[in-house]
């Protein structure tokens, strides 16, 4: 039983610092965050406390009060502090594979699917809706790397649709605030057991390019590489 107390003891504990800490990198980035949260909390008590005493049941009213003051405190708080993280991150490299890797269960993210050598990147998430490729970067440079990347997602699982997403604020992109809400959006076709079935092509795929043997020392003269063969981006 001590054991069990310890351990809860413990986790409330974790809970607690992590919100301080959560708190503090909020407030670097919004400064009037406490005042606004003070201004929620005590707002929302003294309007039902007003009520309380017109209607004759301050204390039932107070209580009430007091406890939908701390629900949206922890609301406007957890939005505000979400808000500050995107801030942080926007601009960032891999801040999409951030999002993507916290969009929520039944998504698996794979990062950096595709990169050319001025960081422009795409990354893959799977999920019901079918296969998400969402890149990060310049906004003209990152559209071959999609077009490229889409073609071999067609050819590899042509019966799964295929989505593209380019991360940004200027026109036809997505900020980075609403990526997670445009991945939710998407319409669900697929299966669970379908997700799993191309998750494990892409991976087999994936292994497969990656295990190739490939000859060692310069190409002999007078040799081309068959059809077919892997190309150069």
């Amino acid at each position: 039983m001590a054991r069990k107390e310890t351990a809860a003891d413990a986790a409330n504990a974790g809970r607690l610092k992590q919100i301080a800490l959560t708190y503090k990198m909020t407030r670097k980035a919004d400064t009037k965050i406490g005042l606004v949260l003070a201004a929620v909390g005590l707002g929302t008590l003294g309007v039902f406390l007003a009520i309380g005493f017109l209607i004759g049941h301050p204390v039932y009213l107070g209580i009430l009060g007091l406890l939908l003051g701390v629900l949206a405190t922890a609301i406007v708080f957890g939005r505000r502090a979400e808000r500050a993280a995107f801030g942080q991150m926007e601009g960032q490299p891999g801040a999409a594979a951030a999002v993507l890797d916290n969009i929520g269960r039944g998504w698996t993210t794979t990062p950096a699917v595709a990169m050319n050598r001025s960081q422009d990147v795409v990354h893959r998430a799977v999920g019901k809706a079918g296969i998400v490729l969402v890149a990060e970067g310049n906004p003209n440079r990152v559209k071959s790397l999609l077009a490229a990347e889409k073609k071999k997602m067609n050819r590899i699982v042509a019966d799964v649709p295929v989505h593209d997403v380019i991360v940004g604020n200027g026109e036809g992109q997505v900020a980075l605030k609403k990526l997670r809400t445009t991945m939710l959006k998407y319409p669900r076709v697929l299966t669970g057991p379908q997700v799993t079935a191309t998750n494990d092509r892409l991976r087999a795929m994936g292994d497969l390019m990656s295990n190739m043997p490939l000859p060692k020392g310069p190409m002999p003269k007078g040799m081309r590489m068959p059809r077919g063969g892997p190309k150069t981006r």
